[in-house]
Formats: C-alpha cells, structure tokens, sequence
C-alpha cells in the first residue's frame, strides 16, 4: 500500500534528521572548549552528510544518516597567555564551530523532521478515514 510507503520514507527522513540535530548538539556544546595543553588540536566541527538508499522491501528511495565528516576550516585564535595551551605568542587555539551557522542548522533541521512527522501525522489520518469510510 502506498500510504504505508510514505510514512516509511518519512520515518527514515525522522531518523536522518534527529542524527543531525545530534551531532549539531555536540558542535554546539563544544563550541567555546579549548585544548588542556599546547600542542593539541582544539574540537573539529562536524559535518552531517546524507546518503538514499533503495529500500528494496518498500520499493522505495529512502534517506540515511552517511558518515560524518569533519569541517576542514581553520580553528580561531584568541589571545589568552595566561592559558595553559597558550602558544610562545599568546594565542589559544579554539574551535572553528560558528554558534550561528549551528543554530541556523538546527533550525532547519527541526523544520526539516517538522515536515517529515507531518507527512505520517497526514497519512495516518488518511489512512483512518479510509478505514471509517470502508465501514459505513
């Protein structure tokens, strides 16, 4: 049945979108944690990727969380001699996560799962009316 079908293909956009609002989480929570000792590499910021995949039992192109790569942009400085991964010039090394640019992820992504709970909410509707109609 094709209403099956459809909450099926929302349900994987569910879970791909909950995936990222996951890793948006620990970019956000990471965002001002700086290295214990100079030397060390501050938090990297994560990237979500998506993959589709044919669901060959649903006959049908379905949505998975792909790997989740690391953002290649530099790290920013702050001057803070007196912190312990300071380097000879003062300067600490700290995460290159933009609260922003994350805040503005997570947004679309919640919009994004939003829409996908919508198509089943849709659709289980559609399919209880049918089933009211068939018994009348």
């Amino acid at each position: 049945m094709d209403l099956l079908k459809s909450i099926a293909v929302a349900a994987s956009g569910l879970k791909g979108q909950a995936g990222r609002m996951r890793v948006i989480a620990e970019n956000l929570a990471n965002a001002d944690s700086t290295p214990d000792r100079a030397g060390v590499a501050p938090y990297r910021r994560k990237i979500v990727t998506f993959q589709n995949r044919l669901d060959r039992e649903l006959d049908a192109k379905v949505v998975d969380l792909g790997r989740v790569g690391r953002d290649a942009s530099p790290f920013r400085t702050k001057f803070d001699p007196g912190h312990p991964a300071a380097d000879a010039t003062g300067q600490v090394q700290m995460p290159n996560v933009n609260s922003l640019v994350e805040s503005m992820d997570m947004r679309e992504a919640q919009r994004s799962y939003e829409a996908n709970l919508n198509v089943i909410s849709s659709t289980r509707r559609m399919i209880q009316r049918t089933i009211d109609i068939l018994r009348a």
